[in-house]
């Protein structure tokens, strides 16, 4: 009897006589919170195997005193403490001299390689916006150059520097008479100019293609509402597009700033394992304190030193970026 009262008052509750759904089962702890944890743990092994572990382990090596007597077996080189940095930071001394000149030539080269990278990537952009007949054919030219492999297109930069039958000097010495005698742009104060032109060429694509990305996203109305107003090309520009582009510009100098200053490719394969002191960047002054001389313990610890640089850098550039987008979204 009870049974057929309490069917009976649920079936008063509920005309229809459809039967209600229980509660709902929520998914476990581990489904809700662990599931995206669990998706991106393989690409946290293989981002902890190839940078984290040798960052470790190169950070330890710094304060060993790790030379090629101790290469088969490296964990046996006795502990030499801060004497390494101090050797590294010693300006007076020959070693801590040659990282401060490497280091100053690197900062001149990435500052002058940035500023070039961007100036040109976004004269291009800005010039592609505009629809005329050819304008895909010149997008995937100047996409040429960083589409090509670092080495395939450095190489061809070495034959085109040639002293005695390179391209350089044929245009610059043989047809345009802008030159005394043919220059030699591997060796010398040249060196420079040669890696910076080398680090321009192959770098300012990028730029061009994270700006042209940028541009799609600034509405045609604002350019034409200017024009309207009677602003030319050069307003336009300041008042429009350099403002809508900020955000991008900032992302866009910090990540070739980083790129430029730690590129080794581009001066290993311009002038191999001895760069010149005119274009000695620190890329590869680190790596001859580490391969050349075999003193591995030196060269890890600038290295470590380096990377301070860059996070110290790197921090503060994010400060002062941050801080100047706060007036405006408020």
């Amino acid at each position: 009897m009870t049974t057929t009262a309490s069917a009976e008052a649920a079936v008063h509750k509920n005309p229809s006589g459809a039967v209600q759904p229980g509660p709902r089962r929520r998914p476990g702890r581990i489904r809700r919170i662990g599931l995206p944890y669990l998706l991106l743990l393989p690409a946290l092994l293989l981002e902890l195997l190839v940078h984290l572990v040798p960052m470790v382990i190169g950070i330890v090596m710094s304060f060993k005193e790790l030379t090629q007597f101790y290469i088969r077996d490296w964990g046996a080189a006795p502990w030499s403490g801060l004497d390494n940095y101090k050797v590294s930071v010693d300006f007076d001394a020959p070693v801590g001299e040659a990282l401060l000149h490497s280091f100053l030539v690197t900062v001149a080269f990435t500052l002058l390689s940035v500023a070039l990278c961007w100036l040109i990537g976004t004269a291009a952009a800005v010039y592609l916006q505009d629809t005329f007949r050819g304008r895909g054919l010149l997008r995937a030219l100047f996409l040429i150059p960083y589409a090509l492999p670092v080495y395939a297109a450095v190489i061809t930069w070495v034959f085109m520097f040639q002293h005695d039958n390179g391209l350089v000097n044929h245009v610059l010495h043989d047809q345009l008479h802008l030159t005394d005698k043919p220059s030699f742009w591997l060796i010398g104060d040249n060196s420079f100019y040669a890696l910076l032109t080398v680090s321009v060429w192959k770098g300012w694509p990028f730029a061009f293609l994270i700006v042209m990305a940028g541009l799609q996203n600034i509405p045609g109305e604002l350019y034409e509402a200017a024009a309207l107003d009677g602003a030319g090309m050069w307003q336009q520009i300041r008042r429009i597009t350099l403002p809508s582009l900020r955000p991008v510009n900032q992302v866009l100098l910090l990540v070739l700033f980083l790129w430029t200053f730690n590129d080794f490719n581009t001066p290993f394969v311009l002038f191999g394992r001895s760069a010149p002191e005119a274009a000695d960047l620190i890329s590869v002054h680190i790596y001859q304190a580490s391969f050349v001389t075999w003193n591995f313990g030196t060269g890890s610890a600038m290295s470590v030193l380096l990377l301070l640089f860059l996070l110290v850098v790197t921090g503060v550039y994010l400060l002062l970026t941050s801080r100047g987008r706060k007036p405006a979204d408020a």
